[in-house]
């Protein structure tokens, strides 16, 4: 009865540490996710927080599965070793839960599942986020896991906090869409294919094969190439994520351009299908 305590006890803490990781990972991505280039970067995050429920629930699952068939086996095998072999039990946890990742990781790069550079990043990442549960769960105090939410809690909200602060204050410089002007419109762009969109001073405009995606009975995007002459205009919005460049062809249906990219490789885009699938069909100016 006391070794299934103890069992219940470590797969219990471990899934709280994994968890609390689980949420310090997914704040710092998100914080990291506002300094890369990526359409909507600077939008809501609705869908998210909706989902979140769902993504908590399968973590914990995926904690406990974790924590019975990996953490719980580490942490008995350390006890075996330091019982055999010496030194504190503390020692072995680390180094039995970096030979057996790094087993695993060399099966996987082995079989061509991931190259050697993600697979010894992986080994770092997961030896590091393995060894905290089960360095944790092997204490045998009372009251363990009250400390370890409320230390794990202050440590996500103090990354999310120092990131926004550092996000409104331009220590971490966020992503944003640079600035367009309707002179730096002027030129032809290409989506690299062949296909292109010629703009000129006079507000004329230029396709050549230019993809136009639209839905089909069934809701499928179907993309069509679409050539012809029209008129085009720049409307700079509030500021530089609702800029838009509106252009008007006859044998074309596209709604209002997008600006992304950066200053130095400037890019006008458009949503294939549903917008929050990050699909994009973009063009660069040549």
């Amino acid at each position: 009865m006391g070794d299934e305590r103890a069992s219940g006890r470590i797969i219990w803490v471990s899934t709280v540490v994994l968890c609390l990781e689980a949420a310090l990972a997914l704040v710092g991505s998100v914080v990291y996710g506002q300094t890369q280039e990526s359409p909507n970067a600077g939008g809501n995050y609705a869908l998210g927080v909706l989902a979140l429920p769902v993504l908590a629930a399968g973590g914990a699952c995926l904690a406990v599965a974790v924590s019975a068939a990996f953490v719980l086996p580490v942490v008995r095998l350390s006890s075996v070793l330091a019982r055999k072999f010496g030194r504190h039990e503390a020692w072995w946890v680390p180094v039995v839960v970096a030979t057996v990742l790094a087993t695993l990781s060399a099966a996987a790069a082995g079989a061509g599942a991931v190259d050697w550079v993600a697979a010894v990043g992986l080994w770092s990442a997961a030896t590091v986020g393995l060894s905290v549960p089960a360095l944790l769960g092997r204490l045998r105090r009372r009251r363990l896991v009250g400390p370890v939410v409320g230390w794990g809690m202050t440590a996500v909200i103090g990354v999310g906090v120092l990131g926004a602060v550092a996000l409104q204050t331009n220590i971490i410089e966020a992503y944003r869409p640079p600035l367009m002007s309707p002179a730096a419109l002027v030129g032809t762009w290409s989506d690299g294919d062949g296909a292109t969109l010629t703009f000129t001073a006079d507000g004329s405009v230029i396709a050549s094969g230019v993809k136009d995606h639209e839905l089909d009975e069934n809701f499928d995007t179907v993309a069509k190439a679409c050539t012809g002459e029209g008129t085009w205009t720049y409307e700079p919005g509030d500021d530089a994520w609702l800029q838009e460049v509106s252009v008007d062809l006859p044998a074309c249906q596209w709604s209002p351009w997008n600006v992304g990219g950066t200053q130095e490789r400037t890019t006008l885009y458009q949503y294939i299908g549903d917008p929050d699938s990050w699909d994009l069909y973009s063009l660069s100016k040549t």
